[in-house]
């Protein structure tokens, strides 16, 4: 801040969807926000193979997951 008299302010993120959909808009989402994703997706497929091997998907016959 260049003026030592300006109030500190904080400003609503961007959101994105109405009602039961709205969300914060995840392009506007940074680190400095507390949104740092770089290892989610690593997270996810680690999880979701945990998942599999502790209970196996039921098929049909086709590969299909029922």
């Amino acid at each position: 801040m260049g003026d030592p008299r300006e109030r500190a302010v904080s400003k609503a993120l961007p959101v994105i969807g109405d009602g039961c959909t709205r969300r914060y808009d995840p392009a506007a989402l940074t680190a400095e926000h507390g949104a740092a994703f770089a290892d989610a997706a690593a997270l996810w497929a680690r999880l979701q193979s945990a998942r599999e091997r502790a209970e196996p998907a039921l098929t049909d016959g086709t590969g299909d997951t029922r």
